[in-house]
């Protein structure tokens, strides 16, 4: 028992560096081969940053445990909602006027109602998560064209904000590259592998624990920069990256799993909490259009709901 709490705890530590680790040596490479900063930060950046979500997804579907896997998305998308913008909103007030920010919260509504379709008979298959990953891929596309065209500012903002000092020196590349694509296995290997022991010791099931600690735990990293934001009265970036966040989570996540291995889906998680993430898409696109202005007061109840649905699924 204790063994398995130290495994997913290393693991999630390790997917936090390993994960930060190959961004930074991936979005170095890019602008040492003279690819423009806009683009870099629309797909490098951005998908180098869903890296940890997807080793877990990736190896949980492998070793035998879709429940993690697929728990592991919807939970980081419930998360991403109630907790990542309720925690910040408490602390600063959050803005919805990002430009761009109606239309790609419908982008993520309909993500989410065409995931939920998908696994409505229990599985999703590698044709519907080929239209997954076809679908990312042409937002991801539609997002540099539109930015290239000078049609919206870059709304993802400059990504050396967010990951700090990049390696240009060749030999630190590599290292960089080495150290993210080693440790992201090793890491999701421990995660997973600590998650089942840990739910088989308390006689919990593997999707109680993907929804909750593994969700939370790769979520880490966007709580951790939406934190800082809002300590610097910036919260307003939170709303742009939870958006982006949790299209990626269905589209390229769920999207890369299914086309590797078909991925079976409890009928529970489809019945209870599938509507859960449903109802924060809704929650987040009525903010986003509406214009809602988050605050104390709303940020608070976002996060008790999160506090209730962990206890429910727990």
């Amino acid at each position: 028992m204790l063994l398995d709490i130290l495994m997913l705890a290393a693991g999630l530590v390790l997917l936090v560096f390993a994960g930060d680790y190959l961004v930074k040596g991936a979005a170095g490479l890019a602008e040492n081969l003279g690819i423009p900063s806009l683009i870099i930060g629309l797909t490098v950046v951005a998908f180098g940053t869903s890296a940890p979500e997807l080793v877990v997804s990736l190896q949980s579907a492998l070793s035998g445990a879709p429940d993690i896997a697929v728990g592991n998305v919807v939970g980081s998308n419930i998360a991403n909602v109630l907790l990542v913008l309720g925690l910040p909103a408490i602390i600063a007030v959050v803005h919805a006027k990002q430009t761009g920010l109606a239309r790609n919260v419908a982008v993520m509504l309909v993500f989410t109602i065409a995931f939920m379709w998908m696994i409505s008979d229990d599985l999703l298959s590698r044709t519907e998560a080929a239209f997954l990953f076809a679908g990312i891929l042409l937002f991801v596309l539609v997002q540099v064209l539109r930015a290239r065209a000078h049609v919206e500012e870059e709304q993802t903002g400059d990504y050396h904000d967010e990951l700090g000092e990049l390696p240009h020196a060749p030999a630190r590349i590599a290292i960089h590259l080495a150290g993210g694509l080693i440790g992201l296995p090793i890491a999701a290997h421990l995660t997973v592998s600590g998650a089942s022991g840990i739910a088989e010791a308390f006689g919990i099931s593997q999707a109680a624990i993907g929804l909750t600690i593994v969700a939370v735990g790769t979520s880490l990293p966007e709580l951790a920069t939406t934190m800082a934001a809002a300590w610097r009265k910036n919260a307003d970036v939170a709303l742009g990256n939870i958006i982006g966040s949790n299209i990626f989570n269905i589209g390229a996540i769920m999207g890369v799993t299914g086309l590797i291995i078909p991925v079976p889906v409890s009928h529970i998680m489809i019945e209870r909490d599938m509507w859960v993430m449903l109802a924060a898409a809704v929650a987040l696109t009525v903010i986003c259009f509406a214009r809602i202005t988050t605050g104390k007061i709303i940020g608070a109840l976002m996060f008790a709901a999160y506090v209730v649905y962990v206890a429910v699924v727990l």
